[in-house]
C-alpha cells in the first residue's frame, strides 16, 4: 500500500472515509483536492457521455488508485462511485506532491505502481479490441489464470468483470453459459477452474 511507503509526517495528513454502495466519492468537474487508495470494497470510475450515458472506466479493487491525474489536473475527468460498500484512503494533493519531489526514491516507487497500473489498463483495452465476445472472455481467462494456470479467482461481481471487459451483463452470462456448456470452464467458490485451454 502507499500509505506504508510514506514518510511518518505524510501518512499524519492522509484520512479515510467510508463509503455506502452508491455514495460518491468526487464528481467529474470537482476540484483535484486528493488521490485515493482503495481500501476495501469496489469504486467504480465512471464518465457521462455527450447524450447522458454512462461509461464504465475501470473498476477499482483493495490495493488500486483512483485519479492519480489529479496530481497534474485543476479537476477530476469523471466520477468515481463505490459499487458496494466501500473504504478509502485520502492523499491530499499538496502533501502528497510535496513528499514526492523531496523523496527521490518514494518518486520512483510511486512512478512504477503508476507502470504496472497503465499496463493494466492497456491490457484491458487490447481485451476489448477483441470482437468477438467468446474470443475475449477466454483472453482475458488465459492472462488470468493463477500459477497453475486453471484456476482464475474472481473478486467481486460478475457485472463488475463485464464492465472491465467492455460487455453487457447478459452477453457475460450468456457466454460463461456456453464455455460451461462446451466443457472449457466449470465454475467454482470464488472464480472459475479452466478445464481445457483457453485458446481450443
Amino acid at each position: 500500500m502507499l500509505f506504508d511507503e510514506l514518510p511518518q509526517s505524510v501518512r499524519r495528513q492522509t484520512g479515510a472515509r467510508e463509503l455506502a454502495k452508491g455514495e460518491p466519492l468526487f464528481e467529474q468537474g470537482d476540484q483535484a483536492s486528493a488521490i485515493f487508495e482503495v481500501l476495501s470494497g469496489r469504486v467504480r470510475l465512471v464518465r457521462r457521455t455527450i447524450d447522458d450515458h454512462l461509461v464504465a472506466l475501470f473498476a477499482a479493487r483493495p490495493g488500486d488508485l483512483l485519479a492519480e491525474a489529479a496530481l497534474f489536473s485543476d479537476s477530476y475527468h469523471c466520477d468515481a462511485v463505490a459499487a458496494t460498500r466501500s473504504r478509502v484512503r485520502i492523499y491530499p494533493k499538496r502533501v502528497l506532491l510535496s513528499a514526492l519531489r523531496k523523496n527521490p526514491a518514494l518518486f520512483e516507487g510511486f512512478a512504477a505502481r503508476l507502470a504496472r497500473q497503465l499496463q493494466g489498463l492497456r491490457a484491458r483495452m487490447e481485451l476489448r479490441n477483441i470482437r468477438s465476445a467468446r474470443e475475449r472472455l477466454l483472453q482475458y481467462l488465459w492472462l488470468s489464470a493463477d500459477s497453475d494456470g486453471r484456476t482464475v479467482s474472481i473478486d467481486g461481481q460478475l457485472q463488475d468483470l463485464a464492465a472491465d471487459l467492455g460487455l453487457s451483463r447478459e452477453a457475460l452470462y450468456r457466454t460463461l453459459a456456453m464455455l460451461e456448456a462446451d466443457g472449457i470452464i466449470e465454475r467454482a467458490v470464488g472464480g472459475l477452474i479452466l478445464k481445457k485451454a483457453p485458446r481450443t
